[in-house]
């Protein structure tokens, strides 16, 4: 004990004596003002004193005190929840989708017996998102169907049932123009007027019924539509419909505007009023080029000799889809040694179409048709050089050229006398638009192309 004794007063004996005299002076100054202090304090004196005392500085290293956002409890119970988003894929069920989510059976049925609107489930769509929210215990809070960024389903749980709350989003509106001059393709011009594909396939479908984009474009020809663009929270999220358009095809102008009927429907006409829908399609087939043309004189690309080729050959990739020019019924569908896999329609007025040459043939005998459906894709069937469709019209059981006759035929009903004021009112607008807004495109157009030249 001696020992020890002895170490621990060597100790605080060598600590002492490394500790500056000046601070040794102010601790000691220090103790007597505090033990003054405190011997005052005893005294029961009306008055308090406060005494400020000054003290050396000493650096230290500094003690950070925890913020109230890191010591308080996290209270919001959503903020610990685990989200999994499921896009749905072709063929998946919602126990396949569950069950990606880490979900049983079980808990699929629970959830279902605790909904009271199961129906939203009942056409899960390829491509669209589901959004599971599960608690710490693996139980879902939420469950949103996300069919797009405007249309949101979502099931919230609420003292053991689930409601539902359906989020409906209208996006912003903006009117824009586009102008194209073609050198070889209406794709490639829309293109080059930073038009997507499905506005420049939308532009070819208007005037479907006047135009085949594959023999009639010229070098020259030219475009214009004012259309849509749909806008949320300042992004664009797709382009709209097409209002008003004109397309200048070897000289000759067509003009298109788009109405929307009162029973919601929109179709094309004329600015007059006339409708842009005929009874016949110029083309069948979704092409790229063609082959040959109508020429009865044609030299057979197989056999080498001259037999009457009553039709188009529309050459396009195999699988291309071949629709019907027509609404009609189908008397043949079927398969030769020359023809390879067919299809022919009968529609009204004593028209027939045929369609030969098929991949595949998608529609049976005697099936009824509506105008655009896919009948079959191009192939090369039977007596071929290479894939292509071969398409032929016949008016009362004689050949005509599919290029000219469809003009000739009766077309789509006009816009009635009864409406033709509320077609005005609502079409001259867009066709003075496009006016304006393709003159400003111009002109900007004009001055960008100046700027670039100096």
């Amino acid at each position: 004990m001696e020992l020890v004794e002895k170490i621990k007063k060597s100790s605080v004996t060598a600590f002492i004596s490394r500790i500056p005299k000046l601070h040794l002076a102010a601790v000691a100054g220090l103790g007597a003002i505090l033990l003054s202090t405190q011997l005052l304090s005893n005294n029961k004196t009306p008055e308090r004193q406060r005494t400020t005392i000054s003290l050396p500085v000493t650096v230290s290293s500094p003690s950070i005190a925890p913020t109230i956002a890191e010591s308080a409890p996290q209270t919001n119970s959503a903020a610990q929840w685990r989200t999994e988003k499921l896009k749905i894929r072709n063929g998946d069920t919602l126990s396949s989708l569950f069950k990606r989510a880490g979900l049983n059976d079980r808990k699929m049925m629970n959830f279902l017996a605790a909904t009271d609107d199961k129906a939203s489930f009942n056409k899960l769509l390829p491509g669209k998102t589901l959004e599971f929210s599960l608690n710490k215990e693996g139980d879902i809070e939420q469950l949103s169907y996300v069919l797009s960024k405007l249309e949101r389903y979502t099931f919230s749980k609420d003292n053991e049932r689930y409601s539902l709350e359906k989020e409906l989003r209208e996006p912003d509106i903006r009117i824009a123009a586009r102008t194209g001059i073609i050198n070889s393709s209406l794709y490639l011009a829309g293109t080059d007027a930073g038009m997507d594909d499905k506005l420049i396939m939308e532009l070819a479908e208007i005037y479907g019924w006047d135009i085949d984009f594959a023999l009639d474009i010229r070098k020259g020809d030219s475009f214009r539509i004012l259309y849509e663009e749909h806008f949320l929270d300042g992004e664009k999220l797709r382009n709209g419909p097409i209002l008003s358009a004109e397309f200048i095809n070897q000289g000759q102008v067509f003009s298109a505007v788009r109405y929307v009927h009162t029973d919601g429907r929109s179709q094309y006409y004329t600015p007059e009023g006339k409708s842009m829908q005929k009874a016949f399609l110029r083309a069948p087939v979704d092409f790229r080029r063609i082959s040959s043309n109508f020429n009865p004189r044609r030299l057979h690309p197989v056999t080498k000799t001259v037999k009457p080729h009553r039709g188009i050959d529309y050459a396009a990739k195999t699988g291309t889809p071949v629709w019907s020019s027509g609404d009609g019924k189908v008397i043949k569908s079927g398969y030769s040694k020359y023809n390879g896999n067919y299809v022919v329609i009968q529609h009204g007025g004593g028209v027939q179409t045929k369609y030969l040459h098929l991949h595949k043939r998608k529609v049976k005998t005697g099936q009824r048709v509506r105008q655009k459906q896919v009948i079959g894709t191009v192939g090369a069937t039977g007596r071929v050089t290479g894939p292509h469709l071969h398409y032929e019209f016949l008016l009362n059981g004689a050949h005509r050229n599919p290029r000219t006759i469809v003009q000739k035929l009766p077309k789509a009903e006009s816009i009635s006398t009864k409406i033709i004021d509320d077609f005005h009112r609502q079409t001259q607008p867009l066709v003075v638009q496009l006016e304006a807004e393709t003159a400003t495109l111009l002109a900007l157009n004009s001055k960008g192309s100046q700027n670039k030249a100096l």
